[in-house]
């Protein structure tokens, strides 16, 4: 009786999964260019070709991922160098300028 059940769970479209295709030589050299504008470790790089191997959207979406990283960290870093500058004003009232 719980069979037909089991059948038509696996039907449903969510549980089809994704076909994977490693990447090309074309797609490395795609990757490598997306990294090429950054300083990248080079074991980042290492690690993205590696999971082109096996499947060259996943690549992508790490790399994608590691650089947005990268863009965040340093636009937090420059908001707080903006934030932190104190402006400094000497008050000529109560400086004594004769010495």
């Amino acid at each position: 009786m719980s069979k037909p059940l089991i059948e038509d769970i696996f039907d449903e479209p969510e549980q089809v999964k994704e076909i994977t295709s490693p990447a090309t030589d074309e797609d490395l050299l795609k990757l490598i260019q997306k990294f090429s504008g950054f300083e990248t470790p080079t074991k980042v790089v290492l690690q993205a070709i590696a999971i082109a191997t096996y499947d060259c959207a996943s690549a992508f979406r790490y790399a994608d991922n590691y650089l947005n990283i990268l863009k965040n960290k340093k636009q937090r870093k420059k908001l707080v160098l903006q934030e932190s500058t104190p402006e400094f004003y000497i008050n000529p009232k109560y400086v004594d300028f004769r010495n």
